[in-house]
């Protein structure tokens, strides 16, 4: 008897697992580094596959809206990621750092974000898929008033708001 019990529990076991396994994203293959294959269960199509995997984030100079050399990539890295996801649309947020008036952190925000749209849009987005918005000083990732501080904080985001894959 004791036996049976045991095969029994060891049974039930396994089909909680094999239950539990049904439910979770399937892992996808990623390249590997070193030669040591890894799996990630980051979901293709999905907000954390655009975060992690593409990069939602470019930052830009003192007072300025245009678009840097080396952000051109991570934009392009979105361009690509949005014309194989299609039904995905977007908000670019502009942000600021602290200085400078409320209302002149706005505006600069705004031409932040428009400068990502139009960027996104010269690589081939649909300009419909594509909103921004302006928080201007009002959303800071670093709060130290110091130059790396204020550097991080000058940034277009680029979000998901629908159609993503879950």
């Amino acid at each position: 008897m004791t036996k049976f019990s045991a095969a029994m529990t060891i049974a039930a076991f396994s089909a909680a697992l094999m239950l539990a396994g049904c439910s979770t994203p399937k892992p996808v293959e990623t390249p590997p580094a070193n030669n040591t294959p890894t799996t990630s269960t980051i979901v293709p199509g999905s907000a954390e596959d655009l975060r992690v995997n593409v990069g939602d984030t470019v930052h830009f100079a003192y007072n300025e809206y245009n678009i840097e050399d080396n952000d051109k990539a991570t934009l392009q890295r979105q361009a690509t990621w949005l014309q194989k996801y299609p039904s995905v649309r977007v908000t670019v947020e502009g942000d600021c750092d602290e200085r400078g008036t409320r209302e002149y952190n706005l505006a600069l925000g705004a031409r932040r974000a428009n400068a990502v749209k139009e960027y996104l849009v010269s690589l081939g987005v649909s300009s419909g898929r594509v909103e921004t918005i302006s928080y201007g000083k009002e959303h800071p990732i670093c709060t130290a008033s110091t130059e790396d501080c204020w550097a991080q904080n000058r940034r277009g985001v680029t979000s998901i708001t629908s159609g993503a894959n879950s």
